[in-house]
């Protein structure tokens, strides 16, 4: 009788314990930095919620699917278009069309691409409109601890400057901090560093692939990334291009980048950082 008592206060402490840990996970958070080659595709998963950020290039879509199938996800809370460039918006359309989304948010600016134009139509179809990605916007969660602020574009540019109007999204869990940069420039960094929206963060978006012409010195320099993504593939652009590498290693940043880690998955307790590459 002792031994089932004993039996007993141990089954019962360990349940207690696996509901504490089970609880734990629910409240954590997951950034996957999905390999589409030379474009971006980020899931945000906080809780039950889903956020996509773009969708990679032209005919991306479909790995997209395939990948957030995997992970048994079927519904996306918030999609976010970053800009109208292609390696970003090219697979959305798919992506949009195959899942229930329940909401879009983009800049104010439009392109005549017709991977841009495939986008608003698939958004049409599903009878959306299209929420602002602008400074003060945040997208709602209900996930505990966590809030999703766009801190860019501060303001409008040419029509012309496409990057720069890349909405930057700051993703706040308890204590870790995740910011993703699109296409912005140096001109949006500045007006962002002007506006003092940049906080240290835990893991950076690297801007624009690596290029030359984002991630300056006194943004990253505010920023101090622990960890920084590249998200990028085969290109003729050089990118990453060394100037941006050596500025991440000058902070002691660990850099990843999807060309060589392949998938890149970020788990946030609020408290801690796990990351695990998946090729």
């Amino acid at each position: 009788m002792r031994n089932l008592k004993i039996l007993f206060v141990a089954v019962l402490i360990l349940s207690l314990f696996t509901g504490i840990k089970t609880a734990e996970a629910a409240n954590d958070v997951k950034v996957h930095f999905i390999n589409v080659g030379q474009g971006d595709s980020i899931l945000i998963q906080t809780g039950n919620e889903n956020i996509l950020i773009d969708g990679g290039g032209k005919g991306k879509g479909d790995e997209i699917v395939s990948y957030l199938k995997k992970l048994k996800v079927k519904t996306l809370n918030a999609v976010v278009s970053t800009h109208p460039d292609a390696d970003h918006v090219g697979g959305l359309a798919y992506v949009i069309k195959s899942l229930n989304v329940k909401s879009v948010y983009a800049p104010k600016v439009s392109h005549t691409t017709q991977a841009y134009k495939d986008f608003l139509t698939s958004v049409k179809n599903k009878k959306l409109k299209i929420k602002t990605a602008k400074t003060g916007i945040e997208i709602t969660t209900k996930a505990k601890y966590t809030s999703l602020k766009f801190i860019a574009p501060v303001k409008d540019y040419t029509k012309t400057d496409l990057n720069n109007w890349s909405a930057v999204l700051l993703l706040k869990h308890d204590k870790k901090t995740f910011l993703f940069t699109g296409d912005a420039e140096e001109k949006s960094e500045k007006d962002m560093l002007a506006k003092k929206l940049v906080p240290s963060v835990d893991v950076l978006k690297v801007g624009h692939h690596g290029a030359k012409t984002s991630s300056s010195s006194a943004f990253i320099n505010k920023a101090k990334p622990k960890y920084a993504v590249i998200s990028v593939g085969k290109n003729g652009y050089g990118h990453p291009t060394s100037t941006v590498v050596k500025r991440l290693n000058s902070i002691k940043a660990k850099t990843y980048r999807t060309d060589k880690s392949g998938n890149i998955i970020f788990t946030s307790t609020g408290k801690n950082i796990n990351v695990k590459t998946v090729k």
